[in-house]
């Protein structure tokens, strides 16, 4: 079994071959010759032509945003609801 090595790409390399792609160069030439996933070059040219940004923050949805608003907002709630827990325990022992 052989493991697999995560590699990092910059920004200017995921730009190079998303241009390369776009100027007429085949999908599987790309992705042989340069050793990627299929999976990530196609997230990288969806993201590029979607948002212009490989950022994950960039190519969310507004649902996508939503949601991790409203998880954070209930992580603080339920931390919230907890130390009121402790604090009415407390004052009940007084």
């Amino acid at each position: 079994m052989t493991k697999r090595i995560t590699r990092t790409f910059t920004k200017e390399f995921k730009e190079q071959i998303v241009q390369l792609h776009a100027s007429g160069k085949p999908r599987a030439e790309i992705i042989k010759e340069y050793e990627l996933t299929s999976s990530s070059f196609d997230r990288w040219v969806s993201q590029y032509n979607g948002s212009g940004s490989f950022e994950e923050k960039d190519n969310r949805t507004p649902e996508q945003e939503e949601l991790i608003k409203l998880r954070k907002e209930n992580q603080r709630l339920a931390m919230e609801n907890d130390i009121l827990k402790q604090a009415a325990l407390i004052m009940g022992r007084k």
